[in-house]
């Protein structure tokens, strides 16, 4: 049984989400705000966060920043339609993907079984590669650890997948409502800002020089690319 910990400093919302998510399976746990989240993280093992960006005593944000340096557990913010820059924020300091309030339950539902079945890897096939090597890049499909240039690097899940996808296309360009709908598995709103932010991060991670990458490229007009 996989566990989601909501935190959100609504006691309503809480309630709705864990409503559906324990009549779907999971393990449900609360938090009001997000020290009370990192406690839980600290003495739990999480399989996904369901995180609220505006909260007392300590915002989804901060929270955040705190528990990437800890964990690469994976995040959905609970974000306003008012929270566009902390939405952008929350991305580039490792979120894996949004919601805006007001939402439906059973769309979050859907994302929270969609993320987690791509972090746990359920249903893969088996006569996929489990390595994958491209110029110094080195992707363990077994361990979920990445390296460049013999030294291990901190991925998000969804920069893993990402990076993964590409990987498993080097050479071929794809449009980040593409890319969105393939890693994301889901209709591509809004796709280029949520794409471009993850595709950032994950150049400062593998790049030497993220402003010259010799990996992950643009190609106006078309899209992003992978070459060895």
């Amino acid at each position: 049984m996989y566990t989601v910990l909501i935190c959100d400093d609504d006691r309503d919302i809480r309630r709705a989400l864990n409503i559906y998510l324990t009549g779907a399976g999971y393990e449900v746990l609360e938090a009001a705000d997000g020290r009370e989240a990192l406690d839980i993280v600290s003495d739990r093992d999480i399989h996904l966060i369901l995180l609220d960006i505006m909260m007392p005593e300590l915002d989804g944000v901060s929270a955040l920043t705190i528990l990437r340096q800890r964990s690469n557990v994976p995040v959905i913010l609970l974000t306003a339609k008012s929270e566009d820059e902390d939405k952008i924020m929350g991305l580039e300091l490792g979120a894996d993907d949004y919601v805006t309030k007001p939402f439906n339950a059973q769309e979050v539902l859907a994302r929270v079984k969609a993320l987690l079945r791509r972090y746990m890897r359920l249903g893969e096939k088996e006569t996929r590669p489990t390595a994958l090597t491209l110029g110094g890049i080195e992707l363990d499909d077994d361990a979920k650890t990445v390296t460049v240039d013999g030294e291990e690097i901190t991925i998000t899940p969804k920069e893993y997948d990402i990076l993964k996808f590409f990987m498993e296309n080097p050479g071929k360009v794809f449009s980040s409502r593409e890319i969105y709908r393939r890693v994301w598995q889901d209709k591509p709103m809004g796709a280029e800002g949520t794409v471009a932010v993850h595709i950032r991060h994950l150049r400062e991670k593998l790049e030497i020089d993220p402003a010259e990458p010799r990996y992950l490229k643009v190609v106006w007009g078309k899209g992003y690319k992978i070459e060895g």
